[in-house]
């Protein structure tokens, strides 16, 4: 039996979201020995609930949120129209909806930022057109949180493999995964050109680790629960721990949809709905919202109050504001012999030889490159030359889904104030709240550098031998699953949401701490850097609680 709370009882801290963040501030707290409710909106899954199915995953939002209940509208500008998402397709924010959240269906490459990451306006000075910020912290002072993930969560990996890996303090608690084909020819075509790879760290276990099996290489990670529990999702780490200590209770089926303020502007709890459509009410002393970068400034947004008109936390207008999605492009490869890319992880192979920004280019950007399978079977399928779906042409297209592998590149995006999350004015979802707007417009750096990162992945698989490369030119963002800096991080109240501890500046008892504290974007891997700063801002909120000044 798992502990349970009665609403009235005035829990130490409800969180709300069970993902990446949600779920190592749910176990570090509980551990520390406060009360802790998790809200969760989705449903829990054991592993036998998980499928290999295609279809149902990637078409009809099989655990992600659902565009027929929770529908989106998307716009470029703050004044163009804002388009709605199509009922039975993917959103344009795409994340599991679960026990776990999306750290359940990630991919999970775990790349740490470098220390750079901190400091670039420091570095590189400010960007026409972009909000480049230092952060509050540096990375010396997050990486004791880092190797936490790596054994906490559990990382496979080789330290020491690469000349621009950062400072680390412990080595990797397993090794890394097995390589593929295609982590073999991204290594030959990278040291060709005088490139360093090096093996991919995956949140994935090598080899049996914590109780927990070892990766089965079925070939469906990305976009998938793992039914082997070899992913090293919260669902599998953080949330057991934390029910173990009899102190944690998640609550499954909770959409939490506003947060209660006293006449001090104090929270006081969370309104939220039972799968029912119920209208309940839980009490907190305290409330950590980690529900991720577009739902997080979705929920302050909507608890606008008397105290706050602007929504919750927000006298910066901040709230929701620099939404960062991380820009992308690569190209395929075609090669003589079967590369079978669809079986195992996606990477097992990494080039970052390219992280740093270089004002040489006369553009902003940082990145790297790994080597995967790209899409699954029918995906592939689907993406015939032209768009065809039969002919001769179209059958070859077919034959070649066995020899061919995807080098892809993976880049900063810049924030920009007008990238934001909104309340949608008239779009409702299916329990009448007000529906998210996104309003985003890579920053034209971006784009020149995922085009210039491109290349680098054209060049690499030429110097693997392959027969036939291609791919489209990077388009502008149009679908994100990387959800991040809409309640960023400062030491600036007039600049920021949270303080470098993730409180909210405006409201002493309300912390947020997911994808949306983060200042700048990294280079497109961002969940180790979220767990990171989750075990740090629970040590700190442990420690504020214990000493009264929550």
């Amino acid at each position: 039996m798992t502990r349970t709370y009665k609403e009235s009882e005035a829990v130490d801290f409800v969180v709300v979201g069970s993902g990446a963040a949600g779920g190592v501030i749910a176990r570090e707290l509980s551990r520390a020995g406060f009360h802790v409710v998790v809200m969760e909106q989705g449903p829990r899954y054991q592993p036998s609930d998980f499928e290999h199915d295609e279809l149902k995953y990637w078409f009809t939002s099989g655990i992600t949120n659902d565009a027929t209940l929770s529908p989106q509208t998307f716009r470029q500008t703050p004044a163009g129209p804002a388009k709605r998402s199509i009922p039975g397709q993917m959103n344009p924010l795409f994340y599991a909806r679960m026990v776990g959240g999306s750290s359940v269906h990630f991919t999970a490459n775990y790349w740490r930022l470098h220390p750079v990451d901190f400091k670039e306006r420091s570095l590189l000075g400010s960007i026409p057109g972009a909000a480049l910020d230092d952060w509050p912290i540096s990375y010396e002072e997050l990486e004791p949180y880092y190797s936490k993930v790596d054994w906490e969560i559990g990382v496979s990996g080789l330290a020491g493999t690469h000349p621009n890996e950062p400072p680390r303090s412990r080595p990797y608690p397993m090794p890394p995964m097995p390589v593929k084909s295609s982590g073999v020819l991204l290594e030959r075509g990278a040291r060709k050109l005088g490139l360093n790879p090096f093996p991919a760290p995956l949140a994935i276990a090598s080899v049996p680790y914590r109780g927990r099996a070892a990766c089965v290489h079925c070939g469906f990670c990305m976009g998938f629960g793992c039914e082997a529990g070899a992913k090293s999702s919260t669902l599998y780490t953080m949330i057991p721990e934390a029910e173990a200590t009899n102190r944690c209770e998640v609550r499954t089926g909770s959409y939490v949809f506003r947060v209660a303020t006293n006449p001090k502007g104090r929270v006081t709890g969370v309104h939220y709905f039972d799968t029912e459509k119920r209208e309940h009410f839980q009490h907190a002393k305290a409330i950590v919202l980690s529900a991720n970068g577009a739902e997080t400034p979705r929920l302050l947004l909507n608890s606008a109050s008397v105290q706050f008109p602007q929504g919750l936390a927000n006298s910066s207008g901040l709230v929701g504001k620099y939404l960062m999605f991380n820009q992308g492009g690569g190209f395929f490869g075609n090669f003589e012999h079967e590369l079978n890319e669809y079986k195992s992880v996606q990477a097992t192979r990494v080039v970052l030889d390219f992280y740093d920004a270089d004002p040489k280019r006369g553009f902003y950007g940082g990145g790297g490159i790994d080597a995967r399978i790209g899409p699954n079977p029918i995906i592939w399928a689907l993406s015939g030359p032209g768009g065809a779906g039969w002919g001769k042409a179209y059958k070859e297209h077919l034959g070649t889904f066995t020899r061919t592998m995807f080098a892809s590149g993976h880049v900063t995006s810049l924030a920009v104030e007008t990238n934001s999350i909104s309340l949608d004015p008239e779009l409702k979802d299916a329990w009448g709240m007000p529906a998210i707007r996104t309003t985003y417009k890579d920053h034209p750096d971006d784009l020149k550098f995922a085009g210039w990162l491109q290349k680098r992945t054209a060049e690499i698989l030429d110097a693997a031998g392959a027969l036939k490369v291609w791919g489209s030119p990077p388009e502008p963002s149009q679908r994100a699953v990387h959800l991040l800096g809409t309640c960023r991080m400062g030491n600036d109240a007039t600049r920021s949401v949270v303080d470098r501890y993730h409180r909210a500046h405006d409201v002493p008892n309300l912390f947020m701490c997911d994808g949306s504290s983060m200042v700048t974007s990294g280079r497109g891997q961002p969940t180790m850097t979220i767990q990171a700063l989750a075990f740090r801002a629970a040590e700190h909120i442990g420690r504020f609680a214990q000493r009264g000044e929550i």
